[in-house]
């Protein structure tokens, strides 16, 4: 008698992070271990090797922070999702139907995180961090209108929000801030850690793409030093 297979459901991995703290090194490295990506930028003007975003994503964050009173760089306190908002995340996510692990990133997914857990139950998260002073300056020379004092406290609105979803769920935490050998080792302890296919290589990392890194004599304000502490702790 044939008996029919059970079936399987997808493995979805969300990539959380600041921006300009890592996020698409880290998406680039999940993909090479056998994450996929389905449709993503892979080149836009502030990353050679590309942000690794859907934009169907990207966009449908925006209308959410939007309809929240809210933006990127200035995230609404609290998030709702309505149905027609939820309606358009299932549509996305039909688009990676038969793929076995998939996954996304988009930094706004920090503040948005609810709604893509509401319909995505199982979703896994791994997350990234980098020390707040690279990324104000980062965002400053991306931007031109984002202040040092500005950036660092963007960075601990999203990070103290990521922290938040680590307490209510533990999962793996990746510093940015560490030499390439040293990523590699986490990465791979990672990709065991997520039981991901693919190879261990793990070449996406250029350091020609890796600026802003002085910060050995920076003074963060107390509650930043706070929750990067926090983080370091969390970390791999």
């Amino acid at each position: 008698m044939w008996l029919q297979r059970p079936f399987k459901h997808p493995r979805v991995i969300c990539v959380l992070g600041m921006h300009r703290s890592g996020t698409s090194f880290l998406t680039g490295s999940l993909q090479q271990a056998g994450v996929e990506l389905h449709k993503f930028h892979s080149d836009n003007p502030h990353n050679r090797k590309g942000n690794r975003e859907n934009q169907d994503i990207v966009d449908l964050n925006e209308r959410v922070l939007a309809d929240n009173g809210g933006s990127w760089d200035n995230p609404p306190e609290m998030v709702a999702w309505s149905e027609k908002h939820l309606n358009e995340a299932r549509e996305i996510v039909s688009q990676y139907e038969g793929y076995p692990i998939w996954g996304f990133k988009d930094p706004r997914t920090v503040i948005t995180f609810d709604g893509w857990h509401s319909i995505l139950p199982e979703l896994e998260s791994v997350g990234i961090f980098r020390h707040p002073v690279s990324v104000a300056r980062s965002l400053q020379t991306r931007d031109q209108s984002t202040s040092i004092d500005d950036g660092l406290a963007l960075w601990g609105l999203y990070n103290k929000a990521l922290l938040a979803h680590y307490d209510r769920q533990r999962f793996p935490i990746i510093c940015f801030d560490k030499d390439l050998d040293s990523l590699k080792i986490d990465l791979r302890a990672l990709s065991k850690q997520l039981k991901l296919p693919g190879e261990r290589s793990f070449d996406f990392y250029e350091t020609t793409l890796v600026h802003h890194l002085q910060t050995e004599n920076a003074v963060l304000p107390e509650d930043i030093s706070e929750i990067y502490q926090r983080l370091l702790a969390c970390a791999l």
